[in-house]
């Protein structure tokens, strides 16, 4: 479990992190474990890097792969349409909104 995410889910903070070759800004709404044993975080991005141009805003992020990671001074207020607290990308939850 990252106390940091689990930090960031629980106040609803915006975090920014490098992934995937870019900086990305995301709204945290789970962190949790894959079916494949990862450790994941569930977000909702904002604005930032994408390796396709234009992918959908819901991403699963492997949390290994996550880079200096900061927590910023924005909040979001509500879950984003389509969240799952069920999330079946996730066999285990450390934590969500």
């Amino acid at each position: 479990m990252n106390p940091i995410i689990c930090n960031a889910v629980a106040s609803r903070s915006i975090i920014q992190f490098d992934y995937g070759g870019g900086r990305r800004t995301v709204e945290p709404h789970a962190h949790g474990v894959s079916s494949a044993g990862n450790e994941v975080l569930r977000a909702y991005q904002v604005s930032g890097y994408s390796s396709s141009g234009s992918s959908p805003p819901w991403k699963l992020f492997v949390v290994s792969r996550i880079i200096n990671i900061t927590v910023t001074s924005g909040v979001f207020t509500q879950n984003r349409p389509l969240y799952d607290p069920d999330d079946d990308g996730m066999v285990q939850v450390h934590c969500n909104v």
